[in-house]
Parts: C-alpha cells; sequence; structure tokens
C-alpha cells in the first residue's frame, strides 16, 4: 500500500508537519537530510545568536519614535515590537538559508518521494542534483519576485500609527505562513517542472491546512535549537503532503 493510500484525505497541516518529524529518521532518508541540515544549523545558528545579541539595543530606538500621546500604550507595543522584529528576521533569515540550501532540499524531496511512492524520480542523485541546480535556482529568485512586493506592503505598513503596530503583526504572521508553504512544497512541485503558477493555484486548494502547516514551520523557526533543525523537518513534511494531496494531479499513471 502506497503512502498516499495510508493518508487520510483529509489530513490537516497540522499531520503533515507532524509527519515531517517522523520522516526525517527513515532509513535511507537519513543521508539526505544531512546537509540542508548542516546549512540550516551553521546559517540559522549564527543568524539568531547575532540578532539576539543586538535586539535589546535596537529595541529601546524604535521605541523612541512612539508618539507622545501614544507612550502609555508603551506595555503593550514594546512586546509587539519585539515578536514583530524577530517574525521579520526569522522570515528573512529563513529566506536566505533555503536560497543556499535549495538544491540538497530538492534531493531530499526528491528520495523521500521515491521512497514513499515506490517510484524513484529520472535523473535521481547527485548527478541530477548537479544538472538541475540552475534551474532550481531560478526557481528561488522567482519565489522571491512574488515575495518581495508583498512584503515591502506589509513592512510599510508598520509605519501607519497605531494600526500599523497592531495589525501588521498579524498580517505578516500569516504572510509569514502562506510563503513558508510555498517555500517548502515547491520542493517536490519543482522536482516535476510544474510551474510557480500552477503549484500555487494547487496550493490555494487546501489554503487553511497550507496555513496550519506553514504557521508550525514559523513558529518553529523563532524557538532556539528546534530551529536549528527545522529545514529538513518541513521538507519531509511538505513531500509527504505532495504524495498524498497533489502529486495525482501533476503525474501521469
Amino acid at each position: 500500500m502506497s503512502y498516499s493510500q495510508q493518508t487520510s484525505s483529509s489530513a490537516s497541516g497540522v499531520h503533515y508537519f507532524a509527519e515531517g518529524w517522523r520522516l526525517i529518521s527513515r532509513p535511507g532518508i537519513k543521508r539526505y537530510v544531512v546537509l540542508p541540515l548542516l546549512v540550516n544549523v551553521l546559517l540559522m545558528g549564527s543568524a539568531f545568536w547575532w540578532l539576539f545579541s543586538k535586539l535589546g539595543g535596537w529595541i529601546p530606538q524604535m521605541m523612541e519614535h512612539v508618539p507622545d500621546w501614544l507612550q502609555w500604550l508603551s506595555y503593550l507595543l514594546w512586546p509587539i515590537t519585539v515578536i514583530s522584529v524577530v517574525l521579520v528576521a526569522g522570515y528573512l533569515f529563513s529566506t536566505i538559508t533555503n536560497l543556499i540550501a535549495a538544491p540538497f532540499c530538492g534531493l531530499l524531496a526528491e528520495q523521500l518521494e521515491g521512497q514513499l511512492t515506490g517510484e524513484p524520480l529520472p535523473d535521481s542523485g547527485m548527478l541530477g542534483l548537479v544538472k538541475d541546480v540552475p534551474r532550481i535556482m531560478a526557481r528561488e529568485w522567482r519565489k522571491l519576485a512574488y515575495y518581495l512586493p508583498r512584503a515591502l506592503v506589509l513592512l510599510l505598513l508598520y509605519f501607519v500609527p497605531v494600526v500599523g503596530q497592531t495589525a501588521a503583526p498579524v498580517l505578516w504572521f500569516l504572510f509569514s505562513a502562506w510563503m513558508l508553504a510555498i517555500q517548502y512544497c515547491d520542493y517536490p512541485f519543482d522536482n516535476h517542472k510544474v510551474s510557480f503558477a500552477d503549484m500555487r493555484r494547487a496550493l490555494r486548494q487546501n489554503k487553511v491546512h497550507n496555513l496550519q502547516f506553514g504557521a508550525l514551520v514559523s513558529l518553529f523557526t523563532l524557538i532556539p535549537v528546534l530551529n536549528l533543525v527545522i529545514l529538513p523537518v518541513a521538507v519531509c513534511g511538505a513531500t509527504a503532503m505532495w504524495v498524498d494531496r497533489y502529486r495525482h494531479q501533476f503525474v501521469a499513471r
């Protein structure tokens, strides 16, 4: 029985996130987890260490820009500001890490899909990875082009008094959750040469579940130690989702 036959079609994003933790230790897959894991540990570990070393100086400087008539809300704006900075920085760090680790994440998704379906992809392995690097990197830049204008609008919203400081963090979290769902689900989609536009349309079919998945990835990205291993976990969870939810739409039997 294939993996998709064993999984309920109503499985939520929470289910696939939990599956990611289970699948990273699957026999035959662990060796493909090592490279994206190392990239994530080195880059995310260094980035968050730098962020938290600077945060104590940044927050008071940012709070100085709060108008005098809003000072009575400083007890509320201070934690919101901290959360906002960490959310924005966390997604930025994830984006940079994923850009560098993309070829290894694609290989991990490819190998895991082959195991879950019993149908290995053609040109799998390191040779196929080397051949696909230009296409993979072009795809990462395509995701970045989708992300940047939307992120800019949300960042500008932060400068709107009161509304920006209260609504922007919520909107940013939801946007980050959606972008992380796109980021990680895109690896198995891209392995099958599914266009970026078609991938987004497919993900919108189960938008709530994909937001659940992305929200959990986003939250775990902010948790020290756990954020060091979240990259391969998210790739594995997204690949399981692809096999169960989307593969039949794009892969001929």
